[in-house]
């Protein structure tokens, strides 16, 4: 290998080493913004398998095709039509996912900020059941908790999270469109201006 080609080599891996130390470091690390979780939701479904035949993925600007999950109670809900004509953010975990704990006390402040025609915050554990209801009893949320089984066309996987990273949130705007995506858990401070795009 000569020299030249030899500095290029050189020259990529640093840089592809700064991006990557942008995205996942510092006090305000690059993921967080919109150009990083552009490039972190790029990177991640680079080379993830296509989900199986005839499973809906939806992307940014896709209308949400209907999600009929059970609650913890047995009975079926659907997604978006339980809560018509209102905006909703939709956040997928599990109770065995440390980030996704962390960030529940920042869900369930802002869930309880949004009144009656705010966003709707619905939980959707990609997780069994009781798991779910003893994880409950020490972390109460207020809003919607809906289970799916995780697999390869779980509700994760439609709202376009084909690799199945957690916590996973999707912002669904009042027409039923999808505004939003993120990978990680919010932080005290991000949910109002993850939210501001489905206010009209």
């Amino acid at each position: 290998m000569n020299t030249r080609v030899v500095l290029i080599v050189a020259l990529l891996a640093a840089a592809l080493g700064a991006i990557a130390g942008l995205l996942v470091s510092g006090p305000g690390p690059l993921w967080r913004s919109a150009l990083g979780q552009k490039l972190l939701q790029g990177a991640i479904e680079a080379d993830a398998p296509p989900p199986p035949a005839g499973v809906p993925v939806v992307r940014e600007g896709d209308l949400l095709p209907p999600l009929r999950l059970r609650n913890l109670d047995g009975r079926t809900t659907d997604v978006p039509g339980a809560w018509p004509g209102r905006p909703l953010l939709i956040n997928v975990w599990a109770s065995w996912c440390g980030p996704c704990i962390e960030e529940m006390p920042e869900l369930q402040r802002f869930a309880a900020t949004q009144g009656t025609d705010g966003v709707q915050v619905i939980g959707i554990a990609l997780d069994e059941p009781d798991a779910v209801r003893a994880f409950l009893t020490r972390v109460p949320v207020g809003y919607p908790i809906l289970i799916d089984a995780p697999g390869p066309a779980d509700a994760g996987v439609r709202l376009g999270n084909v690799r199945g990273v957690l916590p996973y949130s999707v912002l669904i705007g009042t027409d039923g469109r999808v505004l939003k995506r993120r990978i990680g858990p919010f932080v005290p401070g991000e949910l109002e201006a993850f939210a501001a795009a489905a206010r009209p």
